[in-house]
């Protein structure tokens, strides 16, 4: 039976079946070296008198287990046999075992097909993966339903802009830019509900925090008090996050010399206007209506230096700064969030308006259409209750984790501006 390179050390002395890929290789005539990467590591393999194919070809490699402090892990594998299993059958366009995160970026996404072999470029998404997993274990705990909503819709969950056209027989639709909507009506189903979904959307950017195509991580709740209930759940649940990366993705966040976040007891918070007048009376930096890329990363500092947190939420956001469905307060302010992970906002929530006039009333404000939010309208006239979410941009959050220079490091296949392959 085959042996995973990780399960190695429990093997010395014993003869073992490995399967993997040529991770690299050193002829020296006599003698032969070669790694051989699987799922769970590398190890090193010497054999001898053979001849020995490109690098990345799938191998099945037959060999007893002996120790060897010079090799990595503290030990290698004696061939007695190796079949290839399938040759590579011209060189790598990038040396695998060579690839840094600073080679030019668009060759490691032009071929990510096979740049994604490397330790480093791979790590991210086990990374990604574990976190997406605390994701739904938190909240099944808590009594959440999953669900699975359109990804060609009729209308923008938060207007006219943004959206990816498609052509839908004999309909105009779009690609979801939001589950939004749709989570909210099923709020009137199980009133707690969550989804993980890519999302799109149509914004012409070219930065290393932006993806036309991303995973959203969408969690909405009914029966709540007010936003705080919000911030409460999601301080809870990205702790139970990182727990799990750590957990179960400990050796990549090793890999990639991640710096481990601080959480303290309590998110420091401040109000989108205290915000705004602390980028202009204390860090000398004039800030606009809203918050801008370079604005977050200073807010992002000084929650650093105050109170040791890489975490701040920003509260109360203007109304003319958010969606429609946004719960509105007397002062012109909202009921409305980010939360910011070390200089970058991951998060956007907030409480709904749930009463079907308000709703009216806002779309009306924002000078939007009530009639192309017919199907989503018409269950605020069944007894909504009150009820608010918010959602995770995966990549971003695996971005600031694991400090990667692009957020596209955090997509197998990222999807930009110019980027529709591979």
């Amino acid at each position: 039976m085959r042996t995973l390179i990780e399960d190695l050390p429990q093997k010395i002395g014993e003869t073992v079946e490995l399967m993997g890929f040529l991770h690299w290789r050193r002829d020296l005539g006599k003698i032969q070296f070669i790694l051989l990467r699987d799922r769970s590591g590398i190890v090193q393999v010497v054999t001898g008198g053979r001849k020995l194919p490109l690098p990345e070809s799938s191998l099945r490699v037959v060999g007893r287990v002996v120790q060897n402090e010079k090799a990595p892990g503290g030990l290698e594998v004696v061939a007695e046999k190796i079949e290839v299993l399938s040759p590579a059958l011209e060189p790598t366009p990038v040396e695998i075992p060579k690839e840094e995160w600073r080679a030019s970026p668009d060759t490691l996404l032009e071929y990510r097909y096979v740049t994604l072999r490397g330790e480093k470029a791979r790590a991210p998404l086990k990374v990604q993966a574990a976190l997406v997993r605390g994701f739904r274990r938190h909240l099944d705990r808590q009594g959440f339903t999953e669900v699975f909503t359109p990804k060609v819709v009729r209308a923008g969950a938060e207007g006219g802009s943004g959206l990816f056209g498609v052509d839908y027989f004999e309909h105009r639709a779009y690609l979801a830019q939001s589950p939004q909507l749709y989570k909210q009506i099923l709020v009137g189903v199980f009133e707690r509900v969550y989804e993980v979904a890519p999302v799109w959307r149509a914004e012409d950017h070219a930065t290393s925090r932006h993806l036309n195509e991303y995973l959203s991580l969408d969690v909405e709740m009914g029966f709540i008090e007010s936003e705080e209930e919000l911030m409460r759940l999601e301080e809870e649940l990205l702790q139970e996050m990182l727990e799990e990366a750590y957990t179960h993705a400990g050796q990549e966040i090793k890999l990639l010399e991640a710096e481990l976040p601080s959480f303290p007891q309590n998110t420091p918070r401040l109000t989108h206007q205290e915000a705004r007048r602390l980028l202009r009376e204390e860090l000398g930096y004039p800030v606009g209506a809203d918050l801008s890329e370079e604005a977050e990363r200073l807010l992002g500092q000084y929650a650093k230096k105050r109170w040791g947190s890489d975490w701040l939420f920003i509260t109360r956001y203007p109304k003319a700064l958010r969606p429609f469905y946004t719960y509105p307060e007397p002062d012109g302010t909202t009921r409305g969030f980010d939360l910011l992970f070390r200089g970058l906002e991951i998060t956007s929530g907030g409480q709904r308006i749930h009463r079907y006039e308000e709703l009216l009333e806002s779309l009306k404000a924002k000078g939007m259409d009530p009639e192309g939010f017919r199907g989503y309208l018409e269950v605020f006239k069944y007894g909504m209750p009150p009820h608010g979410g918010f959602a995770i941009g995966a990549e971003r959050l695996t971005q600031k984790l694991l400090g990667l220079p692009n957020v596209r490091y955090a997509r197998a296949f990222p999807r930009d501006r110019h980027r529709l392959e591979p």
